[in-house]
């Protein structure tokens, strides 16, 4: 089962370290659920051409053959590669109508089927169980689809306020007051300074199965009511480290004291699992925004009878170069969206933290405002998403903001970008709260300072956020042309040596899997930290790396990743490829849902076996992954390739094809 983050510019989210948050510097691999390996039977399997021999781990050069599915009345309504290769899978069944809930929940329970989660009133419920029981399942005529329950990470985590003319805006007494931001994030510190008995609502959705915690108060699956979304519990500690500080500084952006809408309710919302798995997280805790809890974490703010502006989504999954309101997680999001749009509720989610001419679901549904970050020079940030799909710039780079503990720190990220057009939607509706919500979001295009640049080979104007042209009667500014991006600071990408090396591929130093040495926490590593006590102190730490794509455009093959990956073998920082294999996580539905390449020993064993057909194609399409992640572009050939990869009808040949195509 894979566990995709919505990805939250991540907390552990690695905060941005939602689905975890988005913080810039989050250098780890994207948390994902172990999957159970392929079990495979005495049938030899043809050799990939070109192969090179005594590559691969030692297991028996094996594999099942394809067996292709009865049609039935469930043929298309279970997504391809659930259970593919065997073991249990977390999913979501979607239901023809509410009313359908229990009586299917009964009868997946009498065939065995684990039901995890039945919302009331809601047309979904979520599921355990193998292919061959969810297939059963969905010959259901009650039940109109089966997919996975994905996961989203938080998105990564001053000056920031004048530039955008907030300042200009309170000075004419713009606060944002009568009006909410609801935070759909880690929760938030109750009793922080910055937020002044604000807090008029709060709720927990947070999803639970083996290794997986909720982070509820009450220690249930949901829990509604003041107190409910609190970000001081213990489940949010791991280590010395609050795992839960990346919701309290998106609401603190956003509706803070020190905030865009200083005078703005705050109705905070707790979305994330706590995941206890090193195999999952990268270390050994993190955490996830499950698709099944943001579900009911909108729904909620639907029901809702609070005046509420904004709805803010700084977490994030997978990437898209173009809107994706008709694949299949737009689908499902788009009409909650466009519901909540219908109620004067904008929803504002950070673009992504991965230097792609595009942007991360949900941001890239169309009727979302995704915003990407930009600095305090007022230049697109070099870790920032970009493009068309984007609709607003707002400030992402060190930006001072509340943590747990009555604490403040500086984050970077679209996570951070996001909040600051939430909090100004707050002003906006507060000034106006008879104008169309659409209305007030195409001001805040139209008044932007706009960020002329060019993105997937054309021309590009973007809007940077400006208040003090929205709502304080300040001229426009003039088009600011960006200089072509660079490779983000921090984010080395040189080449190894091109020639082939004329030794034996290194092998790991031990039978075990190879495990990188630490090199970086997943939380986000904080600049001065300021306590909100009368005494300041500041402690200076290193800034983190920005996880982002690299910019080289040569591709390397199978064996020279080895050898890049191999523990201290190759030229490319173990935190970089370790972000690479994050970026990996977001966008492929093969790595580490089906085959577990989460870590740069499993990765490591991943490009070195072609035993089987299966196998070869892994890691082809992991070696094709890590040219793009390393900065080539295009992913069309890859898509294909991995739909032959998680089809149980495709044939080795088929396979073999497909790793040719890739390779």
């Amino acid at each position: 089962m894979r566990l995709r983050p919505l990805i939250v510019s991540t907390i552990a989210l690695a905060l941005l370290p939602l689905s975890g948050p988005a913080y810039a510097e989050d250098p780890t691999s994207t948390p994902t659920a172990p999957v159970t390996s392929p079990v495979t039977s005495p049938v030899t399997a043809e050799p990939t051409p070109g192969a090179p021999s005594g590559e691969g781990p030692a297991e028996a050069p094996t594999e099942a053959p394809a067996e292709a599915p009865s049609e039935g009345p469930a043929e298309g309504k279970v997504e391809e590669g659930l259970g593919v290769d065997g073991g249990t899978v977390r999913a979501i069944v979607e239901l023809t109508e509410p009313a359908q809930n229990a009586p299917v929940a009964t009868q997946a329970a009498a065939e065995s089927v684990d039901v995890v989660l039945q919302p009331p009133s809601q047309s979904f419920m979520v599921v355990e169980g193998t292919s061959e029981e969810l297939a059963q399942l969905a010959e259901d005529p009650r039940v109109t689809s089966i997919h996975r329950d994905r996961t989203y990470s938080p998105l990564d985590l001053g000056p920031n306020l004048t530039l955008i003319g907030a300042d200009q805006a309170h000075a004419k007494g713009f606060t944002g007051a009568g009006q909410a931001v609801a935070v759909l994030d880690t929760g938030i510190d109750r009793d922080h300074p910055w937020f002044q008995n604000r807090i008029v609502d709060e709720a927990c959705f947070s999803a639970v199965q083996a290794g997986v915690e909720s982070l509820c108060p009450n220690g249930q699956t949901s829990q509604t009511g003041l107190g409910s979304a609190d970000a001081m519990t213990p489940r949010c500690l791991a280590g010395g480290m609050n795992l839960c500080e990346h919701g309290s500084h998106v609401a603190g952006i956003a509706a803070g004291t020190g905030g865009v809408a200083p005078g703005a309710n705050i109705i905070a919302v707790q979305v994330f699992s706590r995941v206890d798995d090193e195999d999952i997280c990268g270390e050994p805790s993190c955490l996830l925004a499950f698709e099944s809890s943001l579900r009911q974490a909108m729904d909620y703010v639907a029901a809702s009878t609070q005046p509420i502006a904004a709805v803010n989504l700084s977490l994030g999954g997978e990437l898209s170069e173009t809107d994706c309101d008709g694949t299949e997680e737009g689908s499902i999001f788009k009409p909650k969206i466009d519901a909540l749009l219908a109620k004067g509720i904008a929803t504002v989610v950070a673009a992504g933290n991965e230097y792609f001419e595009g942007a991360s679901y949900p941001a890239c549904i169309s009727s979302a405002v995704a915003v990407g970050a930009n600095d305090n020079s007022d230049a697109i940030a070099d870790f920032s998403n970009r493009g068309a799909v984007v609709d607003l710039f707002a400030p992402g780079v060190d930006v001072e903001s509340a943590i747990p503990d009555n604490q403040t720190t500086v984050f970077s990220g679209t996570s951070m970008a996001s909040p600051h057009v939430a909090g100004a939607l707050a002003l906006m509706k507060a000034a106006s709260p008879d104008t169309p919500m659409t209305d007030l979001i195409n001001t805040l295009k139209s008044t932007g300072r706009p960020y002329a640049y060019e993105a997937n080979g054309t021309q590009v104007t973007t809007p940077r956020l400006d208040l003090a042209a929205a709502l304080a009667g300040a001229a426009p500014q003039p088009t600011v042309s960006q200089s072509p991006p660079t490779a983000p600071t921090g984010d080395p990408a040189p080449e190894p040596d091109p020639s082939d090396s004329s030794g034996p591929s290194p092998e790991p130093e031990d039978p075990g899997v190879p495990e990188p040495e630490p090199t970086s926490s997943s939380e986000p590593i904080p600049l001065p930290t300021v306590t909100v006590t009368v005494t300041v102190t500041e402690t200076a730490k290193a800034p983190a790396q920005v996880c982002t794509r690299g910019t080289a455009k040569k591709k390397l093959t199978a064996a020279k990743w080895a050898v890049e990956i191999h523990r201290s073998s190759g030229t490319i920082p173990d935190a970089t490829l370790t972000c690479y294999l994050k970026l990996i996580g977001k966008s492929s539905k093969v790595f580490p849902e089906v085959t577990k390449a989460s870590s740069l020993g499993t990765a490591y064993r991943v490009l070195k076996n072609t035993k089987t057909s299966k196998a070869a194609l892994d890691s082809a399409l992991l070696t094709a992954w890590l040219n793009w992640a390393h900065g080539t572009n295009g992913t069309t050939k890859l898509t294909a390739a991995e739909k032959v990869r998680l089809s149980a009808k495709a044939s080795a040949s088929a396979r073999r094809k497909a790793a040719k195509n890739v390779a």
